[in-house]
């Protein structure tokens, strides 16, 4: 009988940290990494790019059928995210992308296909998985649960600096009323809300390093 594979959940607000933390705990562990958030922005990224309506339930359903969306492994360890075998990682970190994002993370029939294909990797694979309903939804019976925070402004600065990382010029008044608004989204969607689950520990990443971070999870892991 095939040991079963351990799974652990990192969710959190948009610019917590927590895929950066996600990807150094399980680079520490030595097990895979699922960014869940990616999985959606690249298929927001194919419906932008093919000019359908977003709002579109059924055509965005349609296109989700037929989208095959995989993880890389760099040799850096960096983990890039292909879109119908091409690499997208930088393209759908835009605003364009992060702004029209939800329409996709809020439609039922999406989150159906989408999370049926998480919890097959969950299934193959031992993982540290980030998201917004990880927890709670995806994989309601982790091993471990975690709630990775930060103090609003340090959020709007890292995200900031994510962006002008990528090249990106972006207006920081913009961006923290786009974060303001995409926090409303998440936090009130009908459909996998952020939420933190009852079982999951607090990790508040304010002021901390992503090393320094990973340590703090680790101890609940010993």
């Amino acid at each position: 009988m095939a040991a079963k594979c351990l799974i652990i959940t990192l969710d959190g607000p948009a610019g917590a940290g927590k895929s950066t933390v996600a990807q150094a705990l399980a680079k520490r562990l030595g097990i895979s990494y699922l960014d869940t958030g990616a999985m959606y922005r690249a298929l927001t990224l194919k419906g932008l790019r093919a000019g359908i309506d977003l709002a579109d339930e059924n055509a965005l359903a349609a296109l989700a059928r037929h989208t095959r969306i995989d993880f890389k492994e760099m040799p850096d360890g960096t983990l890039n995210v292909t879109l119908d075998g091409v690499d997208v990682s930088r393209q759908i970190r835009t605003l364009e992308v992060t702004n029209n994002t939800f329409y996709a993370a809020r439609a039922p029939k999406i989150r159906k296909i989408l999370v049926a294909r998480q919890r097959q990797i969950g299934l193959r694979r031992s993982l540290v998985g980030d998201g917004r309903d990880l927890g709670t939804v995806v994989f309601p019976k982790a091993d471990h649960k975690f709630y990775v925070d930060a103090d609003f402004e340090e959020r709007v600065q890292r995200r900031l600096r994510d962006l002008k990382g990528a090249h990106k010029t972006v207006d920081k008044a913009r961006l923290r009323a786009d974060m303001k608004e995409r926090d409303r989204k998440d936090l009130s969607r009908s459909v996998g809300p952020l939420k933190k689950a009852k079982d999951a520990i607090v990790i508040d990443s304010s002021g901390l390093t992503v090393e320094t971070t990973v340590d703090k999870i680790m101890r609940y892991l010993s």
